[in-house]
């Protein structure tokens, strides 16, 4: 992919921090709402006006720079899901971390060429943390990044979201058996425990299930 679309792609996370940050543990109550998805394990999950603004900043960056292109958004839906590039939006992965000011959420910006992913951000805006994927290489602030791997399943160090997203039955069984064979199973890092798992941060699985697209 282009250095121009990498470049934007920062602009996007640039943008969408802004916004963010000015609800960022703020004094005055940010709106919340509930979204329900009855065919989830966790039904409910809540958006906040930070996700929704966001996102819209996002989308009219894209749609004036690059007016042909799709965008799939979180909150604010889809368009033109057939063209050649369509960009993926998650204004705040972790709203749950978000609202009660844990600074592991992040904005999320990911790229398709013919629905093919080419370039994915994760943006952590209070931390000032911006992993890039692009070109076979993930930067993390500008510096390469990779996974260290570990030679066995008893040495791994292992990241879900929740033991709770993971559906009573098959989904509930074969993640138990998992996290009994790890050397630590750890919980509640959304996107972030991903930009860990690339940058080598002694973190070797990231588990999850229940994700909503």
């Amino acid at each position: 992919v282009g250095a121009d679309l990498v470049a934007f792609a920062e602009e996007l996370a640039d943008a969408a921090g802004r916004v963010i940050l000015r609800y960022w543990r703020s004094s005055a109550p940010v709106a919340i709402e509930s979204k329900h998805e009855a065919a989830r394990a966790i039904t409910e999950s809540p958006v906040t006006i930070a996700d929704r603004e966001a996102e819209a900043v996002m989308r009219d960056l894209i749609s004036k720079k690059y007016p042909s292109h799709g965008i799939f958004g979180e909150e604010l839906g889809q368009t033109g899901l057939d063209a050649e590039y369509v960009w993926v939006l998650d204004p705040i992965d972790g709203t749950k971390s978000f609202i009660t000011g844990k600074p592991l959420f992040g904005t999320l910006i990911a790229l398709l060429r013919n629905g093919r992913p080419v370039l994915g951000v994760i943006d952590q805006c209070v931390l000032k943390e911006r992993w890039v994927g692009a070109n076979g290489c993930t930067k993390l602030n500008g510096q390469p990044v990779k996974s260290r791997g570990v030679d066995r399943l008893a040495d791994a160090m292992l990241y879900a979201t929740t033991p709770h997203m993971f559906a009573a039955g098959m989904e509930e069984r074969r993640f138990a058996d998992l996290r009994d064979r790890v050397k630590r199973p750890m919980y509640g890092c959304d996107c972030y425990a991903y930009a860990l798992l690339a940058s080598g941060f002694n973190v070797d699985l990231v588990v999850e299930a229940d994700l909503g697209v």
